[in-house]
């Protein structure tokens, strides 16, 4: 399969990289010039948890020729509108676009190219863009050779085209085929949702809410809401790493301390990665944020369902994108009014 990474920024590079690396031709297509030609120039660099360089072929839009096979979809969802248009000239009746973006994109990347040729899939290992060409991993390389994607069909069909996609996939590490591609979607966001959107929110790094229990009690709301929102689309929480996310269900505030165990558990290896909205903001881009707390928020809304805690951490990232200024981590004084 002619195969193209669409979006060659912290996970791109990696995924790229390690793509590559096994032997197979990928193009990686991104907008930003000056990370193409670094890419040509020094090969895709990957630091932190893994340690590689490999000569890779990049491309900005304008230099796309021929049609691809599939197409895996890593910009932004705020940059869907103008990378999708580009590319469909680049796209045949029988190509895939496997959106690995966060938060719930296939309906919006399915009113680009297609339902036919939308399938989705959730990356479950961290990256950080350190600079032109140079990603930095930021979960161990062992869990994510163990775990890496789960894919699906949106109608949750298992059609013989996932097998192509999960053979490429697993040049980078296990990818998992599976039905219920929304509820994992869910559990991704609220994953997203809370570290991601407290790092962006507070100008930290995940280790800085992890080591503070005000902003542990935050996640645990965050998290809350998010369960509670997707049970109101009719999904349940999957299992990550053996945890069941249904845990982060909260019945009542006694129950607050267990939950901050449970999430210092999981994450406690996750220290050093702060938010890709975080790293948005750092440049001076639009964030996310509506693709992701906002969507708890949003699906909430419709559901009669109270989302205080999202609605703050949208509020606080709204700010900062409209004044250009990061916020500290005092603005975690922001949810005692809640």
């Amino acid at each position: 399969m002619r195969t193209a990474i669409l979006g060659a920024g912290a996970l791109g590079i990696i995924i790229g990289a390690l793509i590559a690396k096994n032997g197979y031709p990928v193009d990686l297509v991104d907008s930003y010039k000056e990370n193409v030609d670094a890419l040509n120039a020094n090969g895709a660099t990957v630091t932190g948890f893994l340690e590689l360089n490999v000569p890779v072929r990049a491309l900005t839009p304008d230099q796309l020729e021929g049609c691809y096979d599939l197409v895996l979809l890593l910009t932004k969802q705020t940059n869907n509108e103008t990378a999708l248009t580009q590319f469909l000239p680049h796209l045949h009746k029988d190509s895939i676009v496997c959106t690995l973006q966060n938060g719930i994109p296939e309906e919006s990347v399915a009113a680009y190219v297609g339902k036919d040729r939308t399938i989705g899939g959730a990356v479950m290992f961290g990256a950080t863009w350190e600079k032109p060409g140079v990603s930095r991993l930021t979960s161990p390389y062992e869990n994510t050779r163990k775990f890496a994607f789960t894919i699906g069909e949106m109608d949750g069909a298992l059609r013989p085209r996932m097998q192509q996609v999960q053979e490429i996939l697993e040049k980078i590490g296990k990818a998992e085929v599976i039905p219920n591609l929304m509820e994992v979607r869910w559990t991704k966001l609220l994953m997203n949702a809370t570290f991601s959107g407290l790092s962006a929110a507070l100008n930290c790094t995940f280790g800085d809410v992890l080591a503070s229990p005000k902003a542990m009690e935050c996640v645990v709301h965050i998290a809350d809401e998010t369960v509670k929102a997707c049970h109101a689309q009719g999904y349940r929480m999957v299992e990550v790493l053996g945890e069941s996310f249904e845990q982060f269900e909260l019945k009542s505030d006694a129950e607050i301390p267990q939950k901050i165990e449970l999430f210092r558990r999981l994450w406690d290896n996750q220290g050093a990665q702060k938010g890709s909205m975080l790293q948005d903001l750092e440049k001076g881009r639009k964030t996310e944020i509506d693709c992701i707390n906002g969507v708890v928020c949003k699906k909430g809304r419709e559901a009669g369902i109270s989302t205080p805690y999202n609605d703050k951490v949208v509020e606080l990232i709204k700010e900062e994108e409209k004044s250009g200024r990061l916020h500290d981590f005092s603005y975690l004084s922001r949810f005692a009014a809640i």
